[in-house]
């Protein structure tokens, strides 16, 4: 386990589940484990703990979901251009802890590192899903969790690839920052799960990605998974507008084409820097010192902090441009983006979250 962990807390009821005896087993010796009646409480915030969202990431806590798994993207709204995202919550918060993550903000309340049992309960779900469903569908893990942080101890990637291996018409999405694919590189995925890393220059890496394994490292990653047979992607997500970025993200691009071939890719998804107030405030007080998390911004009308839109403008194209010079028909999309700058950065109208969400789906 490359985490460290305080404690693990199991729900009464899932203790002699699949999960919880996985967890336990594979736990470095002196881990203390505590049952618990109710995983909501060992989840919520401590109180008295200077940092209770930096606490909460170093306790993880096994129960049930309550509410259902699959939901839509949190990010999608009337004034962006979705991608047709479907979310599988499996788990929320990880051990890694990024300055400019949103969870700071999203799980502020209930910061403890909850992993759900009953997660073969989303298969259910799936299945009812796709019962109705008239085009192919991308489901992502990595949304309220990165989607591998914890797959040595949990295991969970296991089960989840081969559901989807057995599934034409789904496609499954790891989101990560880590280098934890031990558990993927043993299964054949039968080209249904695609693997995508949030990439990030090294100065991002190194100010503001505590924990996370090295650009280097993801960039490693990918090329071995790719070779077992996954499909890949990559979110350059947040792009952060400081001093330089333009020529630090282009030569991210450079090494990640050295090693991964951009034929070979399946999209990229580019987004900029964006904090809600509340975001923004909690994460200029938990990372004081990050110089990249007081760049000058402007409120937009979506109510969060953003880079000027002509700059972020003038990054997107850059890296579009940069992307498209490998000459491969590697979809480039934006994320929480609008219209107006969809069609200026990408030369094209947005597409429907349905047609995008089927194109991503089914990689072409």
């Amino acid at each position: 386990m490359k985490f460290e962990l305080d404690a693990v807390y199991v729900e009464a009821a899932t203790r002699t589940g699949a999960l919880a005896r996985r967890v336990i087993a594979a736990l470095p010796p002196g881990v203390p484990v505590h049952e618990v009646a109710d995983g909501r409480a060992a989840a919520r915030a401590l109180p008295g703990v200077a940092d209770s969202f930096a606490a909460g990431k170093r306790r993880m806590v096994i129960m049930r979901r309550r509410a259902r798994f699959l939901m839509g993207c949190p990010a999608a709204a009337n004034e962006f251009a979705c991608c047709g995202y479907l979310v599988m919550e499996l788990a929320s918060n990880c051990p890694m802890d990024c300055g400019y993550c949103f969870l700071q903000e999203f799980v502020a309340d209930n910061p403890g590192f909850q992993v759900y049992a009953n997660y073969p309960d989303a298969f259910a779900e799936l299945d009812r899903i796709r019962a109705s469903a008239e085009r192919p569908i991308r489901i992502g893990t990595g949304e309220l969790a990165d989607s591998l942080a914890c797959d040595s101890l949990t295991g969970i990637s296991r089960d989840l690839i081969d559901y989807f291996a057995r599934r034409d018409d789904l496609t499954l999405e790891f989101k990560t920052k880590t280098d934890e694919i031990e558990n993927l590189l043993a299964i054949d995925p039968r080209g249904r799960t695609l693997v995508s890393w949030t990439l990030s220059p090294d100065r991002v890496y190194r100010s503001s990605e505590l924990g996370t394994a090295a650009p280097a490292a993801r960039i490693a990653a990918a090329r071995r998974v790719l070779a077992a047979g996954y499909r890949v992607g990559f979110h350059l997500d947040p792009i952060i507008a400081y001093e330089g970025a333009a020529g630090d993200y282009a030569a991210l691009l450079d090494e990640l084409f050295a090693s991964v071939p951009a034929a070979r890719i399946d999209f990229f998804s580019l987004g900029g820097l964006r904090m809600t107030p509340g975001l923004r405030a909690a994460a200029r007080r938990r990372f004081p010192r990050d110089p990249l998390l007081v760049g000058e911004e402007v409120l937009a009308p979506d109510g969060r902090y953003r880079a000027f839109a002509p700059l972020r403008m003038r990054l997107y194209a850059a890296l579009n441009e940069r992307i498209a010079r490998e000459r491969s028909a590697t979809k480039v999309y934006l994320c929480m983006e609008g219209a107006g700058m969809y069609r200026r950065v990408l030369g094209e109208a947005a597409p429907t979250p349905a047609a995008l969400g089927a194109r991503l789906a089914r990689g072409s």
